[in-house]
């Protein structure tokens, strides 16, 4: 299969960037390149990326800086997967709060990357369908990737949107949390169940703001969506 979209790499050592270009060029995915945080964020306001592959320690801005930025800005939507050595839980569980995608630890091999790069866009591009879902005041329209209680807007990452997508299209039904994992992360993903379990805290954090609950814990299994009163 012959791939299609914009990728932009973020890294100040030049080698990892032409290594990774190559790469994913050769599964003919257009590629930009930046070295540092700020002209990644440049090159974000005029072009319309897929995945951002994005390292932490840069130049000028970070990338923690640069993922909340971009998860703030009109560009909220694109997938980011974390590439760097920085290797503790506590990093990990950093970047998925502010809104990473995937991470992965450097040293590292470009098919790997490659492949959770098409894993991100295929999962992305199955939630675009004309398919707009309406429940207890909450409004999921899985094509316009937007969710508003009422009518205000609530801002989520994509995974967040993924994992609010899947559970409300199927409510009632209850997903173990490493089926979620392999459901919204992928088969190979080299986390723990926990980030299931802090992306589950947020999108509570984010929805149940009102007169109802909406995802409901079975202690010991996973999660289901199944709107309950407070």
């Amino acid at each position: 299969m012959q791939w299609t979209g914009k990728v932009l790499v973020v890294d100040d050592d030049k080698d990892i960037c032409d290594m990774v270009s190559i790469a994913l060029k050769a599964e003919g995915f257009q590629v930009d390149t930046a070295f540092d945080g700020k002209t990644a964020l440049d090159l974000m306001n005029d072009n319309n990326y897929e995945v951002i592959v994005l390292d932490i320690m840069l130049p000028v801005l970070d990338g923690w800086e640069v993922c909340r930025r971009i998860r703030s800005g009109p560009q909220k939507g694109v997938s980011i997967i974390m590439l760097t050595a920085k290797t503790s839980e506590a990093d990990r569980i950093l970047g998925f709060q502010i809104g990473a995608d995937d991470y992965v630890v450097k040293p590292f091999s470009p098919r790997e990357l490659t492949i959770r790069v098409q894993a991100l866009i295929r999962r992305s591009r199955e939630y675009n369908k004309a398919k707009v879902i309406n429940v207890s005041g909450l409004t999921v329209d899985i094509s316009g990737y937007r969710v508003l209680s009422g009518d205000k807007n609530i801002e989520m990452s994509p995974k967040e949107f993924e994992l609010l997508a899947l559970l409300i299209q199927q409510p009632g039904q209850l997903f173990s949390r490493e089926e979620i994992l392999q459901r919204i992360w992928g088969y190979d993903y080299q986390g723990n169940t926990r980030t299931v379990d802090e992306h589950i805290k947020r999108l509570r954090q984010k929805l149940d703001t009102g007169q109802f609950q909406y995802i409901q814990t079975v202690w010991g299994i996973g999660y289901k969506f199944e709107v309950r009163p407070k």
